[in-house]
């Protein structure tokens, strides 16, 4: 389980030549204004049987001082840009493009970087790819600084991370990464059974999870932890349910973000699925399963989120406890729905025609989700086939 063993001994000396600015391939949506600054390349950990990313990837840390590069190189795109600024606070597109056509490859993805974060506001950087935090507490903190030294209005700086990883850092290393400017940490949970993290490999368990969220909230870091509805499948799905409740009971995170299981054919959980060793659980199992989850949250004044296309209750977000009977509703109310408004419902969603229920009223857009169903063939004996395929293309 350790994720050591595949890392470069750090005392090394740095040999590597710099090539110019990198980015990862994700972050999570919330994170879609920020600047991304790559720590590590790809995933340590990287067996979990539902995840397509970095498959097949060799995970590597890069050298301190190529990510103190790229921050330098951020940071005189910036000023770069400020001098290509119009009076009115507009950058001149014209001039911008002349500017990126005499730049080298490196230093064009930087420029990019610094244009896309200027559009976004310039109020939070992410740092990738999967687990920054298993990284030298020193040398993380040396990133920390100097980003803040850059970068000083700058109101967040976050990073992914595993359970196991902080796990095993200090309370005192932890607490130092607060005060170098780490305000946020995400943090895959997917799951509070034992017997579901066994199943998919995450390398992790419930008591681990709840240690590791619980150092995150001591070191005053505000912390996300991800849930995935649907991971257990039908067999473990109560379970799943009741345990995940359990295990974000004790954390009493910041945020509890839903993202519902969608299996790619690129991953090992597919081959299960396809032999029948995985039953999938449909839309509406998936729903009593999420309002199961959210009736076992108690003593938590956490903030859930349902911000990813995958999820199909995009309304099922608020605040703890506050809110918690208005999200349960939203779940009680398709669950009450004859299987025809269901199929729709979620041929909708789907489609990006719906957000939420109440889209069901605008007389135009279930028009267009009705056409859809008819011109596919979708019946509400066939429907999930149909949203298994149109997820894979979210994912």
């Amino acid at each position: 389980m350790l994720e050591l063993n595949t890392m470069p001994n750090p005392a090394k000396k740095n040999t590597q030549p710099y090539t110019g600015f990198e980015q990862g391939p994700i972050r999570p949506p919330s994170e879609a204004r920020s600047l991304l600054i790559r720590v590590t390349r790809n995933c340590p950990w990287n067996r979990c049987t539902f995840c397509p990313v970095y498959k097949g990837e060799r995970f590597s840390l890069r050298p301190l001082d190529h990510v103190i590069q790229d921050i330098d190189l951020v940071h005189r795109q910036i000023e770069s840009l400020g001098r290509l600024t119009t009076g009115n606070g507009h950058v001149d597109q014209e001039t911008v493009a002349r500017a990126a056509r005499n730049m080298e490859p490196g230093e064009l993805q930087a420029f990019q970087a610094a244009l896309n974060w200027t559009a976004g506001g310039m109020e939070s950087i992410f740092l990738q790819d999967a687990n920054s935090l298993v990284i030298k507490p020193a040398d993380l903190i040396t990133i920390l600084e100097h980003l803040r030294r850059r970068f000083p209005w700058v109101k967040r700086i976050t990073s992914y991370a595993r359970s196991h990883t902080i796990a095993r850092i200090k309370d005192e290393d932890m607490a130092a990464l607060a005060a170098a400017g780490l305000n946020r940490i995400h943090i895959g949970l997917e799951s509070g059974a034992d017997e579901v993290l066994k199943r998919v490999q995450k390398g992790t368990t419930q008591a681990m999870h709840i240690q590791a969220g619980r150092r995150v909230k001591t070191a005053g870091i505000e912390l996300s932890e991800y849930v995935m509805p649907g991971l257990g499948g039908v067999a473990l799905s109560h379970v799943h349910a009741r345990e995940t409740a359990a295990a974000v009971n004790q954390i009493n995170p910041d945020f509890i973000r839903l993202r519902s299981l969608a299996i790619p054919n690129t991953v090992e959980l597919f081959k299960e699925w396809e032999s029948g060793a995985f039953e999938k659980c449909s839309d509406r199992k998936t729903a009593e399963e999420i309002l199961l989850f959210i009736e076992s949250l108690s003593g938590i004044t956490s903030t859930i989120k349902s911000d990813h296309i995958l999820n199909l209750f995009e309304e099922v977000e608020g605040h703890l406890p506050a809110d918690k009977e208005k999200m349960a509703a939203v779940l009680r109310a398709f669950l009450a729905m004859a299987p025809r408004e269901q199929m729709l419902y979620q041929v909708g969603r789907r489609l990006g025609l719906f957000t939420g229920l109440r889209d069901m009223a605008d007389n135009r857009r279930m028009s267009q989700v009705e056409q859809a169903c008819q011109r596919f063939g979708i019946t509400p004996a066939t429907v999930d086939g149909a949203i298994d395929e149109l997820m894979k293309r979210f994912i």
